[in-house]
């Protein structure tokens, strides 16, 4: 990927250099932290959802840094902790496509980048399914899903996204993937959208969970 040409490859949590991206010092350093639970969901959209981490301490810090400071280069850290988990790796690679929690066009020019989309891409490549670039997108400004309350969320992100080729996911089996899970509105608005485009299955993957 370009962002490895332009940073050198380093552990994104103690910031030394690292040719995997985390290192062993810090994989135990964040062990406290780890969920690492598949949960079959019930009155959603999507199917299962993949808990990983508490969204607490050191990874709600370099979460922040990875989304509002420019450092894009997390982005291969925290694929490692996603994918690092044996029967989480296994679980995922079972499924077709993998599509990601779009941004409003004007917040990716202005940030730089989509955060969800630079993880998803990366972990493509490591499972070896189709990344759908594109496909999930966000017709509508919103506010700060951050900013408002859990009833207030669900109105603010109602019909926000589009799936614009549904011909691509329909009888799919579907990873989406978002950075934090909070209260869920935002990854169940998109998957009412990706099921209502005839997706089989939907597996939501987030860094953390709040």
């Amino acid at each position: 990927m370009i962002l490895d040409l332009i940073y050198p490859p380093v552990c994104g949590i103690c910031e030394k250099i690292n040719k995997k991206s985390l290192c062993k010092k810090c994989e135990l350093l964040i062990k406290e932290y780890e969920i690492n639970k598949i949960e079959k969901c019930r009155n959603k959209y999507f199917d299962y959802q993949i808990k990983l981490y508490k969204y607490e301490n050191i990874i709600r810090d370099k979460i922040i840094d990875y989304k509002f400071h420019e450092k894009a280069y997390l982005s291969a850290t925290f694929e490692k902790m996603i994918i690092k988990n044996e029967k989480i790796y296994s679980f995922l690679k079972k499924y077709d496509i993998i599509l990601y929690v779009p941004m409003f066009k004007k917040h990716k020019l202005l940030r730089g980048y989509n955060q969800a989309e630079l993880i998803a891409k990366r972990m493509s490549k490591t499972l070896g399914i189709h990344l759908e670039k594109n496909n999930l997108i966000k017709i509508k400004d919103t506010k700060k899903q951050s900013t408002l309350t859990k009833a207030q969320r669900r109105i603010n992100i109602k019909n926000v996204f589009k799936v614009s080729k549904p011909e691509k996911i329909k009888n799919k089996r579907i990873v989406l993937f978002d950075d934090i899970y909070t209260t869920g509105s935002t990854v169940n608005e998109c998957s009412r959208v990706i099921k209502e485009a005839g997706a089989k299955e939907i597996a939501v993957v987030t860094i953390a969970v709040d």
